[in-house]
């Protein structure tokens, strides 16, 4: 094919849609968690199978889904037989099969009934989070699944035969020394996923973790956690895992679509209790409660609260602080000619001096940051989201 037509069959392409579906129950809250959780009975699951349907029929979706991912709480909690009626639902809006379906799992809710119903479901990427191998500090996480269930739910889920694995790591945990994260990052190589996702973690108001924090009961170390970054960086290099994002490294083929699609500023449903999307011009939230959630969806409303325009100027922001999150940085062109009204020359400014402070790197039109500055992203994405404050309503 033609570079011209190649570039042709590009723009002719459908633009990718994505679905993310929130599974709001959880058995318990792990110390560190803020997303929305629920616990489970047998009517609230039957109520939100019921929701998620007719939700589902007051998208205008469009075109087809391209990736489905499956986040929570603990959508391994269901079922097996919930899980396919749930998965009938999301397959009947996608259009025919989705290129990647992800469903996170926790270590303790895999079984092989559940994995056959995904599998026979079309679901193509597992999810698992490990957080660490180190009994203690999973006590400490207060997660409710011991090493023995990683391991062992690990085996399931490879002799399952899912197309694409990925295991969660968690890093500057309370009391975690550097070369118990060490010993955690060579025992997930060692499991050979084809997707590794490492977090440093972090204080999110409302939960266990951050009120032992404004107690003083744990501490906050910058420099620590920064060695931590640095030394997964060249442990999983050397392992094979090329880094495409700050906290997301895998294997030839197998980075997460879903994910790609949503840091390039591409579309989203979401689907269920505070679930996020990003669709037909709009950005919201579902609200974070189930009843209240069921109630506008009977209605036939969609329960998204904090609806924002998506100007050219926001998704310019956006393209930014999450584009130089990723490997392959942001094409300044591109968001110059979608966005002309937007700050470009504070935030070329900005750039430049990150590029003499050897925080970034400028290839022609495209920027992206050096490992020095992905350590610095968080304090990078503040600084461009300054320059932006002008256009960009509070």
């Amino acid at each position: 094919m033609s570079d011209v037509a190649s570039e042709q069959a590009k723009a002719e392409a459908p633009r990718p849609l994505g679905l993310y579906l929130h599974v709001p129950f959880c058995a318990s809250t792990c110390d560190f968690c803020a997303f929305y959780q629920t616990k489970p009975t047998a009517a609230g699951v039957e109520s939100f199978l019921s929701g998620i349907a007719d939700e589902a029929k007051l998208v205008r979706w469009g075109r087809p889904v391209t990736s489905v991912f499956w986040g929570g709480g603990t959508p391994g909690l269901l079922a097996p037989r919930t899980l396919t009626r749930l998965a009938e639902t999301v397959r009947a809006v996608c259009g025919g099969q989705p290129e990647e379906w992800t469903v996170e799992l926790a270590p303790a809710s895999v079984t092989p009934q559940r994995l056959a119903a995904l599998l026979a479901a079309g679901v193509t990427r597992i999810s698992m989070g490990v957080q660490s191998f180190q009994p203690a500090l999973l006590d400490a996480l207060g997660r409710q699944h011991s090493v023995e269930q990683i391991y062992r739910a690990y085996e399931l889920v490879r002799a399952a035969g899912f197309a694409s694995v990925n295991l969660d790591l968690m890093f500057a945990l309370p009391g975690q020394t550097a070369e118990e994260w060490r010993q955690d990052v060579a025992e997930a190589v060692r499991l050979a996923p084809d997707h590794l996702s490492t977090y440093c973690l972090t204080f999110e108001e409302d939960t266990a973790l951050w009120i032992k924090l404004s107690e003083g009961r744990v501490k906050l170390d910058p420099e620590h956690e920064a060695r931590l970054y640095e030394s997964t960086w060249d442990q999983l290099a050397a392992a094979g895992y090329a880094q495409y994002e700050v906290s997301n490294f895998a294997r030839p083929g197998q980075a997460c679509r879903h994910n790609l699609a949503t840091w390039r500023m591409g579309e989203w449903v979401g689907l269920g209790p505070s679930a996020a999307s990003q669709h037909a011009g709009l950005r919201g939230a579902n609200i974070a409660d189930l009843a209240k959630w069921l109630e506008r969806v009977a209605a036939g409303q969609r329960a998204t609260e904090d609806r924002v325009a998506l100007t050219p100027a926001l998704l310019a922001e956006d393209a930014l602080v999450f584009g130089l999150r990723m490997n392959e940085g942001v094409d300044l062109a591109e968001w110059q000619a979608r966005s002309p009204e937007a700050p470009w020359p504070e935030v070329e400014a900005l750039l430049a001096r990150m590029t003499a402070e050897g925080l970034a790197l400028r290839t022609g039109a495209r920027v992206r940051l050096t490992n020095r500055g992905r350590l610095l992203a968080d304090a990078v994405g503040a600084e461009i989201m300054e320059a932006f404050r002008p256009l960009i309503p509070a």
